[in-house]
């Protein structure tokens, strides 16, 4: 009777926020606030996580948000809208230029000229302008894709819908920010829980009429796709928009110094209420194109810009208890479970300890009083702990050093770099013996970007491990479908999904196999270096056998850390018998080096030594762009060895001996001339 009544409040409230999800979504029509609506949807997580036999297809764990509207075709943004990286102290935007510095292989004593722009809270927009005249508008979607919204954005004055000027570029795509005025907003309260839900809910009407009865504004700030502009710098560029007859912010700034612009941040912070649009940072951008252009990207972000967020929320509260989350690589992460608080409109229930240091040094223990910070979408941590208010009879937490899973011991692993133990302590059980370790290795093996089965999340694997339907990854390609069609919440349909979508992903590519193995420290970026080099799957198998691992040494961006993590994988049986049987069920597709023609095709490249006025990572970089190749060692395959400032003599003598082509950086730089 207890389970029916557990069950009954849960559906009640996941009905509940389905019908907020499709007024916010659909309708566009918010009846609740963003607090009141997370603390709905934490409920119902932590429903899920307490009852084992509570799930639904609605359920906030399974979607996000309301099914994408019908009334906007997807259209591919021909340059993704990245996210940028984010700062949050003086500090991290020290590190941030540091870093540029070093790319560009410049002294501390070089100035970097900043383009500062306050960042306003509204929903990014794209603006495609072919021979001046505005073709296609589109919304940020999820970077890649965006939703065709061109005839609610003709809609906004702020957005010209055909320039003339002689110096506008032939073909453009500018970007800025949509948003509705605190002052105009004020109207609309009654419609919309926040301004940034106005100017959402306005630009998704299916009838352009309707958004034109709202107030919404136009700022612009970037491009994405250029064809035909002129144009040195971001300030330039904010100059020219004017010029075009769009509007930019006024709080712009031109900045040199992170001194100066912690001051213009202090500034603006203060100003934040006095203003008539919501903003929650500011960000800085390299104004140089040309030292953009070299910086280039990273990851999903440029290396040339950053957002530096306002002042954390912070939030009072007390620690239930600390728990130990096991991740697939060992790692045991200390979480503290706290007093539910409201911070910032979001309920905070857990913060992050990090590890066993962090612990000690802050002398953190259960039934503490303690301040939780919560920075921008930094995971909520403790800050600092009132020892005026701790319990005389409370005691030391002692971190666990055997296992709470599989009861191996917990180790600290030496770091031969920085000659210290890691802060980070491991089950040191190895693949998949420990039952913690073994259920986030089968996230993984399905996650995005490596095999990718959809509908196949979190849940669904932990599920399924409960009921013993999956041990090993190879077990999800023999699963139990009468079984599963026979549970509470699986109908014929779902299960045909799952086995669909399952039976799609047999085929692989050898980087994306590599790296769904989660072998520990090799990434995406690592498992695309080790497929490009052996090539076929069968070169990988055979590593441990024919005692091949240190030739992966070859690599560039392959070193002894990645090697030793190789090595323990392949010396564990019980992932020798997963990369078998895996190899028996999927077609893993042999990486097939992409044909260029660049400048430096077939060539290889080896730096020693320092170069003049350039990184190494900035020469790696300006090689594999010309289709030439990076290794680490000199041996016969190596072509060429590019010597700076303070060469390694061994290398300039190996290289002597095999009879390599020595040269220095004008030479190198002489042949990218000649070849062009």
């Amino acid at each position: 009777m207890k389970d029916a009544k557990i069950k009954s409040n849960y559906l009640k409230k996941i009905k509940e926020i389905n019908k907020y999800n499709e007024n916010y979504y659909d309708k566009n029509n918010p009846l609740i606030s963003d607090d009141k609506y997370d603390l709905l949807k934490k409920e119902i997580l932590q429903l899920e996580k307490k009852y084992d036999f509570l799930d639904h297809k609605l359920s906030p764990s399974k979607i996000v948000g309301f099914k994408p509207s019908k009334n906007f075709k997807k259209v591919q943004h021909k340059v993704p809208m990245l996210s940028l990286a984010n700062a949050f102290t003086e500090e991290d935007l020290i590190n941030f230029e540091k870093k540029i510095a070093n790319y560009l292989d410049k002294d501390k004593y070089f100035k970097i000229e900043y383009s500062a722009e306050p960042k306003i809270d509204g929903i990014s927009a794209s603006l495609v302008y072919v021979n001046g005249k505005l073709v296609t508008g589109l919304s940020r979607g999820d970077g890649q894709e965006g939703e065709d919204i061109t005839e609610n954005l003709k809609t906004i004055k702020d957005i010209p819908q055909y320039i003339s000027s002689k110096d506008f570029p032939k073909e453009i795509d500018i970007r800025g920010e949509v948003f509705i005025q605190n002052s105009d907003f004020k109207k609309l309260s009654d419609t919309f829980a926040n301004p940034r839900n106005a100017a959402s809910g306005s630009l998704r009407q299916k009838n352009p009429e309707d958004t034109k009865k709202i107030p919404l504004k136009f700022i612009a700030y970037t491009f994405g796709f250029v064809k035909g502009m002129k144009i040195n710098s971001q300030n330039d560029y904010l100059n020219k928009l004017s010029d075009w007859g769009f509007k930019t912010n006024p709080l712009n700034k031109l900045i040199v110094g992170t001194k100066n612009l912690m001051a213009n941040y202090y500034q603006i912070e203060k100003k934040r209420s006095e203003l008539d649009f919501d903003i929650d940072g500011i960000v800085y951008k390299i104004n140089d194109f040309q030292l953009q252009k070299r910086l280039g990207f990273v990851a999903n972000a440029p290396r040339w810009a950053i957002a530096h967020k306002f002042s954390a929320n912070n939030g009072i509260s007390k620690i239930i208890d600390i728990d130990i989350q096991i991740g697939r690589t060992g790692a045991l992460t200390p979480v503290a479970k706290i007093h539910p608080i409201n911070i910032g409109g979001v309920v905070v229930s857990n913060a992050t300890l990090h590890n066993e240091d962090e612990i000690n040094r802050k002398d953190i223990r259960i039934g503490d009083v303690v301040t939780v910070e919560r920075a921008g979408d930094v995971i909520p941590h403790i800050i600092s702990v009132d020892l005026n208010k701790r319990d005389k009879k409370s005691t030391k937490f002692l971190f666990p050093t055997i296992c709470p899973s599989c009861g191996s011991k917990t180790i600290k692993e030496f770091n031969v770099i920085t000659k210290k133990e890691d802060a980070v302590r491991r089950c040191s059980s190895e693949g998949f013996e420990c039952n913690k370790v073994s259920v986030e290795k089968i996230k993984h093996f399905v996650s995005k970007e490596a095999l990718n089965i959809e509908g196949f999340g979190k849940k669904i694997v932990e599920n399924f491990w409960k009921l013993k339907l999956i041990k090993l990854p190879q077990d999800i390609f023999n699963l139990d479908y009468n079984k599963i069609q026979s549970m509470e919440g699986w109908g014929r349909q779902s299960v045909s999904n799952l086995k669909y979508s399952i039976d799609i992903r047999k085929n692989i590519s050898f980087e994306r196999f590599i790296y769904s193995l989660g072998i520990r420290h090799i990434g995406l970026e690592n498992a695309k270096l080790i497929a490009k080099y052996l090539k076929t799957f069968k070169k990988f198998s055979d590593l441990s056998k024919n005692k091949k691992i240190n030739e992966l040494l070859n690599i560039d961006g392959i070193g002894e850390t990645q090697i030793k993590s190789i090595k323990n994988f392949f010396s564990n049986k019980t992932n020798l018998k997963v990369l078998n049987d895996l190899s028996k069920i999927l077609s893993i597709k042999d990486s097939i080096e992409t044909k260029r023609n660049g400048l430096l095709k077939d060539k290889t490249f080896l730096l020693t030594g320092k170069l003049n006025g350039m990184s190494r990572a900035e020469a790696k970089s300006i090689i594999e762009q010309n289709s030439g190749t990076i290794i680490s060692n000199i041996s016969k395959k190596l072509n060429y060895l590019i010597v700076g400032d303070k060469p390694t003599k061994r290398k300039i003598d190996a290289a002597k001996d095999f009879g390599i082509t020595i040269l220095n950086q004008k030479e190198w730089l002489k042949m990218l001339d000649n070849a062009s």
